[in-house]
């Protein structure tokens, strides 16, 4: 049967517009912030169409956070490293939950339903910071071992309890229809049964990438990489400061493409193509914020139509 495009009421996002807030009125806090003061505060840099075009881009490293957000970041980082000594150590024993839902994160999603959040800092009841008037450090927690019936590696099918699925709590310059969100793993994403030799050196440089839910190939950066390039002027960011392989063979390019499909197949059953589109990336080693832990990263956003069959 011929797939039919049934046209929809335009998705009401629990999200509200940028054109809603202004920064007058929403006090700006530390640590993560909320979705009203990114909106206000923190505008996009951004467009679907910006991202999508980085992404496929073959340089992750053009994904940029807003330069005032990061600051924030920079000095929130400050706190949680004398708390917890590490970045991997609060996320292990704090932030993440794995094989349970995000009820932590202030940037709710969609996908999840309702999830009420407050100026304070909480969601759900739960507080997304750790204690800031700890009188003695936190008592850590290493990940434990994974059981000896454990994947090798990422699948579409990982159970559950090696997963955490979040939101990130300080997403890239996205536009506001836009959501960012983190899948983080206990097992490996890049693995020698899905990295041969032959693609290792350029998956290190790479990473790995990909989109669902598109009506339409990718944009070809080559085409399009010219006129999306100044929204990254205030990064000193070009042509000629980009990391990017060279195309490979058609035997290498199938090899990296077989290198992704696990997490692509995960990520197009996750965010139904029906009602999502998404970019989706791993970025290689070298660019790894958190090089201890396995994460891929999701932009979806909500589709306006949904294709029924």
């Amino acid at each position: 049967m011929t797939a039919e495009i049934t046209p929809q009421p335009v998705h009401q996002a629990q999200h509200p517009q940028t054109a809603e807030l202004k920064a007058i009125d929403i006090p700006l806090r530390k640590g993560p912030p909320t979705r009203e003061e990114l909106l206000a505060h923190y505008p996009a840099k951004f467009t679907w169409e910006h991202l999508k075009v980085f992404v496929n881009s073959g340089d992750l490293g053009l994904l940029k956070r807003d330069k005032k957000l990061q600051e924030r970041y920079n000095e929130w980082s400050v706190g949680i490293l004398q708390q917890y000594g590490s970045l991997v150590n609060y996320l292990l024993n704090h932030r993440l939950q794995w094989g349970k839902p995000d009820t932590l994160s202030l940037l709710t999603s969609t996908l999840d339903g309702p999830c009420h959040t407050t100026t304070n800092g909480s969601a759900n009841g739960q507080s997304v910071f750790p204690p800031a008037d700890l009188t003695e450090p936190p008592v850590l927690k290493a990940l434990p071992p994974l059981p000896l019936d454990a994947p090798e590696y990422f699948t579409v099918n990982t159970p559950a309890e090696y997963l955490s699925i979040i939101q990130n709590d300080w997403p890239y310059s996205v536009p506001a229809d836009v959501e960012h969100a983190l899948i983080w793993s206990r097992i490996p994403i890049y693995h020698g049964t899905l990295v041969p030799p032959l693609i290792k050196s350029r998956i290190e440089q790479d990473g790995l990438w990909g989109f669902t839910g598109t009506t339409s190939p990718p944009p070809d950066p080559a085409e399009h990489l010219p006129a999306c390039l100044p929204a990254l002027a205030e990064w000193g960011i070009n042509l000629e400061s980009m990391v990017v392989s060279q195309k490979g063979t058609e035997e290498e390019e199938e090899l990296v493409t077989r290198a992704g499909r696990e997490v692509h197949e995960f990520v197009r059953r996750r965010w139904n193509e029906n009602q999502w589109e998404t970019a989706w990336f791993v970025n290689p080693p070298r660019l790894q914020s958190v090089p201890g832990l396995a994460h891929i990263h999701v932009f979806a956003k909500r589709k306006t139509t949904v294709i029924s069959k």
